[in-house]
């Protein structure tokens, strides 16, 4: 039987509401629970949401994440649970800083840095979203495009609380015409609660999704290719300003370069009015099989 909308966000709210260990250390210690993944590996964005809920739990609610900067270290096993270690780097005025380490049985697979802010007044411009974007609407459902996936994968999409609309074809089992960027709708597939940390983490969670894709896209390589392997490497991630990600969102994304096994995605992410919500990058490992590398 296929989950309902209310099952999947669910299952989102689950991995985010994380538990106080009562353990007497130096730092403040979180625990929380893997998202079920057919592959078996923790999805890299439910850590990066985790480890954001853990720094802000040691916060008032007024100082709000703004940036984090953070290196995956290790694949994690998404049977298993994470604990979440966080360290009071400083609190200002202003600013706070938070360091999480996130460990599957005493072995570090997460680490970030992450800058907290009491929002105030100050100057305001944005980089406009691009025109000419048809509506998420007028675009099919990443489910739709399925056929061809394999069935594990397939799995992984009917399980995703977050639904994904590509402007340009998706490249899961083929690849269009070399293009360096891509555009894609994309919100939770039901309600979350009111709390805006609830959506920054939510947000952080959706950055990870397909961010990788305009590396591949450039070189005309689909997801389905037989013996690549990718891995995200690090993540960085800036908040501009609130948006509710239960509602559309719009994902541009693009790749500056790659080179030497590595590839640079780079994201902006806007409301569907237009308001420019959070930028975000990632560098990639991509290994490729010999005759796609020399005759990329």
């Amino acid at each position: 039987m296929e989950a309902t909308n209310d099952e999947h966000v669910g299952a989102l709210l689950e991995v985010l509401d994380l538990a106080e260990s009562d353990a007497r250390t130096s730092e403040d210690i979180f625990t929380g629970v893997s998202q079920f993944m057919p592959l078996g590996r923790v999805y890299g964005g439910q850590v990066l949401a985790q480890s954001i809920i853990a720094a802000s739990r040691t916060l008032s609610p007024e100082r709000t994440v703004h940036s984090m900067h953070g290196y995956f270290l290790r694949p994690g096993d998404s049977t298993k649970g994470i604990t979440f270690a966080i360290d009071r780097i400083h609190d200002g005025r202003s600013f706070s800083t938070r360091r999480t380490q996130a460990y599957q049985e005493g072995v570090p697979i997460f680490s970030m840095i992450a800058s907290f802010q009491d929002e105030g007044p100050g100057l305001d411009h944005q980089v406009p979203m691009p025109a000419d974007i048809p509506p998420p609407e007028q675009l099919s459902d990443v489910e739709d495009q399925l056929p061809g996936v394999h069935p594990k994968s397939n799995r992984l999409f009917r399980h995703r609380p977050v639904e994904l609309r590509h402007v340009s074809a998706p490249i899961y089992v083929e690849a269009a015409e070399p293009a360096r960027h891509q555009a894609v709708w994309m919100r939770t597939r039901g309600r979350l609660p009111d709390d805006p940390a609830m959506h920054r983490a939510a947000l952080a969670y959706m950055s990870d999704l397909s961010i990788q894709e305009p590396i591949l896209r450039a070189h005309g390589i689909a997801w389905s290719t037989p013996g690549m392997k990718v891995a995200s490497l690090d993540h960085a991630m800036w908040w501009h300003r609130f948006g509710r990600v239960d509602e559309w969102v719009l994902y541009v994304q693009e790749s500056p370069n790659a080179v030497g096994g590595r590839g640079l995605a780079q994201g902006r992410v806007y409301s569907r009015e237009g308001l420019l919500l959070a930028s975000v990058a990632q560098e990639v490992m991509v290994r490729v099989p010999d005759e796609l590398r020399d005759g990329a």
